[in-house]
């Protein structure tokens, strides 16, 4: 099977290490596959492990580049004649969509990665083009709803297929993480860990400041934020006027997240809003004890295996926390274990790519 995915952009967010991993098990599995991405730098390490995966830049750099920018990708559908096209994240989707205007695709699969891809033009735009595809796909059934009710998509017209990782990655290592906490100056602190962008979604202000909160309690951890973003230095500037910058520390942008995941001992997750956070399955695979607002797809992903709490409250979010570190190392242990378990068994990569190849060969 011939195969074009169309993603946005290749940074560091955990859409599109999807769009990669998947990519790169449909090429292994032995079908065709391109991989177009509209803007943007491909950041450090999100590209595809497969050589036979080829990657297109279509250097769209914003809407003066629409027309140029479709006209790119209308001749590589021409000449690739792919048997699907899928794409990935609103902008992805929306030209991806256009393209069936003037030249015949035989399936169009469109994929939303959050319950929030932007305010009403965005799901006005969704909502225009619906008929163009063969069917929407969203990555938590919370999210579908999220869509149906702003009207981006009629009820029947949206799918769930949720995110799967490769649970023989990420899996917990004790190398890992005696390596990694000796080189970030961990004694006998708990260390609570967060990964993702520095950006409105993951509201990293309320992260701060429930750390204040927790700070008054006790002193006996360590905050790691890895990522970057447009919230990167307001953020910073956060840190230092609310005096916790003894205990929070920003790492940027890392390619060793998987052992990061190992050397802490909490993982925690301040977001507004989400789809299935990829980093959540992730850091479950790896046994780790999940603090998290109950937005999205997390308490799908989570269940009963972690502690949730609402959003934008930080209070909440700094006695959740204080409660997993009064928990015993066995206590998390155990936690952890299981939350494993619920990722093999419910988000494994191979049940994410049989779902997909199931709804390219309806």
């Amino acid at each position: 099977m011939k195969i074009l995915m169309i993603i946005t952009g290749l940074g560091m967010g955990g859409a599109e290490h999807v769009v990669i991993n998947l990519a790169d098990e449909l090429a292994t599995l032995g079908h065709e596959v391109k991989l177009a991405y509209l803007n943007g730098e491909i950041a450090v390490k999100v590209s595809p492990e497969n050589p036979e995966v080829e990657l297109i830049s279509i250097g769209m750099h914003g809407s003066k580049d629409f027309v140029k920018a479709y006209i790119r990708l209308r001749k590589l559908v021409k000449d690739f004649k792919p048997d699907v096209v899928h794409s990935h994240m609103v902008h992805a989707n929306i030209i991806s969509r256009l393209l069936r205007l003037t030249i015949r695709i035989p399936k169009v699969i469109s994929t939303a990665h959050s319950s929030n891809e932007g305010g009403k033009l965005r799901m006005l735009a969704y909502r225009l083009t619906d008929k163009l595809a063969d069917i929407s796909v969203n990555v938590s059934q919370s999210a579908v709803e999220e869509f149906i009710n702003k009207g981006a998509v009629k009820p029947g017209r949206m799918i769930t297929i949720a995110n799967g990782i490769d649970t023989d990655k990420f899996k917990f290592n004790d190398s890992s993480r005696i390596k990694l906490r000796s080189q970030l100056s961990i004694n006998n602190e708990k260390v609570i860990l967060a990964v993702g962008r520095l950006d409105a979604a993951k509201d990293y202000s309320n992260l701060l400041n429930a750390i204040t909160l927790l700070k008054i309690e006790r002193q006996d951890f360590k905050v790691f934020i890895v990522g970057d973003g447009p919230y990167k230095d307001t953020l910073y500037k956060l840190t230092k006027d609310l005096k916790i910058d003894s205990c929070v520390r920003f790492l940027g942008v890392r390619n060793d997240v998987k052992e990061l995941m190992s050397a802490a001992d909490i993982y925690v997750m301040s977001s507004a809003w989400e789809g299935l956070p990829m980093v959540i399955l992730e850091a479950m695979a790896c046994e780790r004890l999940i603090v998290a607002t109950d937005c999205g797809g997390i308490s799908e992903a989570v269940g009963s295996q972690g502690l949730l709490v609402e959003s934008k409250n930080e209070t909440v979010l700094a006695q959740a926390l204080d409660k997993a570190l009064r928990l015993s190392d066995v206590e998390r242990s155990n936690i952890g274990a299981a939350a494993r378990k619920r990722i093999i068994d419910h988000y494994s990569l191979d049940a994410n790519v049989e779902a997909y190849l199931n709804l390219y060969n309806q």
